[in-house]
């Protein structure tokens, strides 16, 4: 392991006990068992020390998965409905494992008065935006969705921000101990397709020439 993976888990070791507000860099660099001056020779400041470890746990998360698909290989033998359960599933995977939750708790707590903290969840945020826009595009280039005045960008926000809402409505239930649905994900995505077009292996909307060139489904 090198030695900035040391720091970044003696960090987040601490910020664990601790919480991120109340670690710092010399307590960082003690528990990592080097100088101060070192731990400033990989990373400038804690708000960027603080980035890099959610880039990090987030990278190990994602290749941890086991079974993972890119949608774009799937593309051509899947339904729409079934390339965003997969992606919506392997997203929540990710977000499933024990250090990812452990490192949101800490996050969570801090965004409100803590910049590095905000601008961590908007990053996550506009990640998976523009991952769904980029499915969403890949999918319309293939037949699986024709969406109404091409609004693939707007569905693509609308669809992600959905996804992102429910996770965190889940992991507060999980948190406080609430039941909640288990099916909540996949009905949005059923929910979703059966709106924009998704359901079947090839096409959703198709236009019904002699309807006027208003949108129906088939």
């Amino acid at each position: 392991m090198e030695k900035w993976e040391e720091i970044l888990l003696a960090a987040f070791d601490l910020a664990a006990q601790k919480g991120l507000g109340n670690v710092s860099m010399s307590q960082i660099a003690e528990k990592a068992g080097i100088r101060k001056a070192s731990v400033y020779n990989h990373f400038s400041s804690k708000e960027e020390l603080i980035e890099e470890m959610y880039i990090y746990l987030r990278s190990r998360a994602k290749n941890g998965l086991s079974g993972a698909i890119d949608p774009q290989s799937l593309i051509q033998k899947k339904s729409a409905r079934e390339i965003l359960l997969i992606s919506v599933k392997n997203y929540a995977k990710m977000n499933e494992d024990e250090n990812m939750q452990k490192f949101y708790k800490l996050v969570y707590s801090q965004r409100a008065i803590d910049p590095a903290a905000a601008k961590i969840m908007a990053e996550e945020t506009r990640r998976m935006i523009e991952a769904t826009k980029a499915l969403f595009y890949a999918l319309e280039a293939h037949g699986k969705f024709v969406w109404r005045d091409k609004a693939i960008d707007m569905s693509a926000t609308a669809f992600a921000l959905g996804v992102h809402s429910i996770l965190d409505y889940m992991l507060d239930c999980k948190n406080s101990g609430e039941a909640c649905d288990e099916k909540m994900l996949e009905d949005y995505v059923e929910w979703f397709c059966e709106k924009n077009g998704g359901l079947n292996d090839e096409y959703g909307f198709l236009l019904d020439e002699q309807d006027d060139g208003q949108d129906t489904f088939e």
